[in-house]
């Protein structure tokens, strides 16, 4: 017998529709051979807070297939798939048309995508030994990289106050302290294991042990979506090259699913294309338009200060909605559309408001 049926906080979450007392009952015994991981660690965040709405982490690969009779139902509602579904991961840059208006106030373009390595644990249920093998892995990964990905890694433990200072300046560090993240148990043994990478000019960075095991970011000033996104593609190739050359194994990916992360809403591309714009046009006509609109493109608005931090001026951070179901190039072509169109209306609604 596994553990009693916990009461989930998060009544309205995707865990709540699908985590029957009877899937619980088959289910909550069970422990995933990579890293112990049970479902009760999987559904910590919709157990413990009332504002979730997935809930659930993957403590590694072997998750989504022990917990599969949850998380397939989870995953397909929440992407809109078919149960049948495949997904198609597609990085030719040649393929992208047109890029973002030049004209268009556009502050930054940044593409992220993560990505796990097979055979170690997710964030969330990661041993302290996999967590540390994975970071000298990629300490001695990172030391192939050549040409303008060439740069340094800077491991958080022990990091030098002044190198700490100019991340986080950057905007470049990640932090501890995000509720989700704690109680999921992506921050035990803070801050060992983890690190940041990054090229000389700062425009190629790879995240070490945060949410994924890698999260890998293409960016730079100005509108040029088309010189992030292959510069992205180049460097995610090169890790991978690199990675495999170091231990021999691939990057985690499933046919149905993508590549595998360990929060259900990346999987698929696991990949966030956004530009910082400028839409005083919009910022008059209401956010709630705004995000009617963006809805219809397929794109997501959000303030500068990221998921949680709100609206700041009229600069807004547009990306695209979908990760599961469509290619990398679809997703940077959506964006780049949306923009587009976004910025034309932008010019209308400013001289509707006088502007």
């Amino acid at each position: 017998m596994g553990e009693p049926f916990p009461t989930i906080k998060s009544s309205h979450s995707l865990v709540a529709k699908y985590v029957t007392k009877d899937l619980w009952d088959k289910l909550s015994g069970i422990k995933t051979e990579t890293s112990g991981f049970t479902l009760g660690k999987a559904i910590a965040c919709a157990v413990q807070f009332d504002n979730q709405h997935c809930g659930i982490y993957a403590g590694d690969w072997d998750s989504y297939k022990d917990f599969k009779d949850v998380l397939d139902p989870i995953i397909n509602d929440y992407h809109g798939i078919a149960p049948d579904s495949r997904h198609t991961s597609n990085m030719d840059v040649g393929e992208i048309q047109g890029n973002i208006d030049p004209q268009a106030p556009v502050h930054s373009v940044r593409i992220r995508v993560g990505r796990n390595i097979d055979g170690f644990g997710l964030s969330p249920g990661i041993t302290k030994q996999q967590r540390l093998d994975v970071e000298n892995l990629m300490k001695n990964a990172f030391q192939k990289l050549e040409g303008d990905l060439a740069g340094n890694y800077y491991p958080l433990l022990g990091m030098d106050e002044k190198v700490r200072q100019q991340l986080v300046d950057d905007h470049f560090l990640f932090m501890s302290g995000d509720p989700n993240l704690q109680v999921a148990g992506m921050e035990r043994d803070w801050p060992e294991g983890r690190g940041i990478y990054h090229n000389a000019e700062k425009s190629f960075l790879v995240w070490v042990n945060e949410e994924d095991q890698l999260r890998i970011i293409s960016m730079q000033k100005g509108g040029d979506v088309r010189a992030v996104f292959e510069r992205l593609a180049r460097g995610i190739k090169a890790v991978g090259d690199s990675v495999k050359g170091e231990c021999g194994k691939e990057f985690s990916f499933d046919e149905k699913y993508g590549f595998i992360h360990s929060c259900p809403t990346n999987l698929g591309t696991g990949m966030r294309a956004s530009v910082h714009v400028d839409f005083p046009g919009w910022t008059k006509e209401g956010l709630a338009s705004l995000k009617k609109r963006c809805e219809e493109l397929k794109v997501q608005p959000r303030g500068t200060r990221g998921e949680s931090g709100g609206q700041t001026g009229i600069t807004y951070d547009i990306s695209n909605k979908h990760r599961l179901g469509y290619s990398e190039v679809q997703l940077v072509q959506c964006m780049i559309d949306g923009v587009n169109t976004l910025y034309k209306e932008d010019l209308e609604l400013q001289k509707k408001h006088g502007l």
